[in-house]
């Protein structure tokens, strides 16, 4: 992704569409922050006009300016529009694979529970909580083991993909054969070059929109393991703090908070601490 130098609210592309200003970028920066708790970073300009040009033209709004007055104006459906173009959705199968024994491990000790509750809290388009699930199956040896997995994403438009649960199969070269036989089916005819999950994979989990930074998220616990992997990334270390408090009271008291490879919690020692590799537990409750 380019970064512009020298860009200030007079200096703009002649090649592009629309008048693009410094002006512009703060306030999309703002607002992405003030609704999305989102921190768009300084060399971002670019990112943003090419993902929001698309809804000007969506819109028929000829400049920024105006389209950013009628967000403010309170469209709630171009909101959620906003949202999702800048919302950025990276997400392998079995990404960061170190984490999934450690959570088979962990369930393997609650076989006595009668469900065991995982949630993955920004699970994009399905990659994420379609893998703990299979790990769930691995763990229990079947394909319906007592497990319930809340998957959650700001991206409306991602979640949808999540939920109809259908890849291309380039998407799908990097699982060990045994594994795409055992939890894909592939495509046929007009679907030829993609395969979807196995609807036991599908049962096991409910997919929900949720913004990590509204006040109030209709979720209750306890979970055996939240995941909330390469999200708080996009947030500054208060916005980061305050969700990792609303994570605390939701997670089982021996649960686990698994982060992203380049994540930290450092900041919140009084509310977590430290396992193994960017796996965290409660603090202890006498500290």
């Amino acid at each position: 992704m380019g970064i512009i130098s020298n860009f200030d609210e007079n200096s703009n592309d002649k090649t592009r569409e629309y008048v693009f200003t410094q002006e512009d970028f703060e306030r999309v920066r703002k607002l992405i922050y003030k609704h999305a708790g989102i921190s768009l970073s300084s060399g971002k300009q670019n990112m943003v006009y090419s993902r929001l040009a698309r809804r000007l033209r969506a819109t028929g709004i000829n400049s920024f300016h105006e389209y950013l007055n009628y967000l403010e104006r309170g469209n709630s459906e171009e909101w959620e529009a906003f949202t999702n173009a800048l919302t950025t959705n990276l997400t392998a199968f079995f990404r960061e694979q170190h984490h999934f024994p450690i959570l088979e491990k962990h369930v393997e000790k609650r076989k006595n529970q009668n469900k065991i509750q995982l949630w993955c809290s920004a699970s994009s388009t399905g990659e994420e909580p379609y893998s703990m699930a299979m790990a769930m199956v691995q763990a229990f040896n079947t394909l319906t083991p007592p497990v319930h997995i809340l998957a959650t994403d700001l991206d409306t438009n991602v979640l949808a993909k999540a939920q109809l649960g259908v890849y291309s199969l380039d998407k799908l070269e990097k699982l060990p054969k045994e594994k795409l036989k055992q939890f894909f089916l592939k495509g046929k005819g007009h679907h030829e070059g993609s395969a979807r999950v196995r609807p036991e994979l599908r049962n096991m989990i409910t997919f929900r929109q949720l913004n990590l930074l509204d006040d109030n998220w209709p979720i209750r616990g306890p979970f055996d393991a939240i995941f909330c992997r390469n999200v708080m990334i996009y947030f500054d270390k208060p916005t980061q703090y305050k969700i990792l408090k609303k994570f605390a009271p939701l997670l089982a008291s021996d649960g686990l908070l698994f982060a992203g490879h380049s994540e930290s919690f450092q900041h919140a020692v009084d509310l977590f601490k430290l396992r193994e590799k960017t796996v965290y537990e409660l603090a202890s409750r006498t500290r």
